[in-house]
C-alpha cells in the first residue's frame, strides 16, 4: 500500500510541531531536535518537517511504499514513461535507511519514491549543497533532472 509523503522546511520547529500536532490531532510519531514526522492513517500520509537551514516551504513530495516489489513496480512505470530518475539504494536520510529514487516534476518539484528499511540515529548524509534542493537529494543530479528534455514534458534549460 502506498502512503503520500510531504516534507516541508520550516524556520521554527517547535511552533510548527505545535501547529501540526493540533491540525492532525496527535503528536509527531518521530521527534528530533531538527525534524518531526507524523505517520497518519486517515488520510494515509507521511508528513515531515525539518529545520536544517534550507529555504522554508515545500521541500519535496513523494510516495512511500511498504515493499520492495511496490518500489520496483513504480520505478518500472517511471522508466517506461522515460522520466529521468536517480536511484539511491541504502540511502541514509531523515533518520531512516531507505531504498529510493528521485524524479522532478515539470514544475521542478522533487519527488522521492521510497521503501524504508530501518531507522538510523542521524538525520542522514549532508548532500544539500544549494538552497532550495530537496532534503537528502543529491543537488546536482536533481537540477539535471529538471533541465532534461524528456517525452514527459520535463522543463528545458
Amino acid at each position: 500500500m502506498k502512503r503520500f509523503h510531504v516534507h516541508v522546511a520550516v524556520d521554527d520547529l517547535d511552533a510548527n510541531v505545535r501547529f501540526y500536532s493540533a491540525v492532525f490531532g496527535m503528536p509527531p510519531t518521530v521527534l528530533k531536535t531538527d525534524y518531526a514526522k507524523w505517520m497518519l492513517e486517515d488520510p494515509r500520509v507521511n508528513f515531515a518537517i525539518s529545520s536544517r537551514g534550507s529555504k522554508t516551504g515545500l521541500d519535496h513530495l513523494g510516495l512511500q511504499v511498504d515493499t520492495e516489489d511496490e518500489l520496483a513496480a513504480l520505478r518500472a512505470q517511471t522508466a517506461a514513461a522515460e522520466i529521468a530518475a536517480l536511484d539511491q539504494p541504502q540511502a541514509d536520510c531523515c533518520y531512516a535507511k531507505s531504498d529510493k529514487y528521485w524524479t522532478v516534476d515539470p514544475q521542478g518539484i522533487a519527488w522521492e519514491t521510497f521503501h524504508t528499511l530501518s531507522e538510523i540515529p542521524v538525520y542522514g548524509q549532508e548532500t544539500r549543497t544549494a538552497e532550495g534542493t530537496a532534503c537528502c537529494a543529491p543537488q546536482a543530479q536533481v537540477i539535471a533532472f529538471a533541465k532534461r528534455n524528456t517525452k514527459t514534458g520535463a522543463p528545458r534549460s
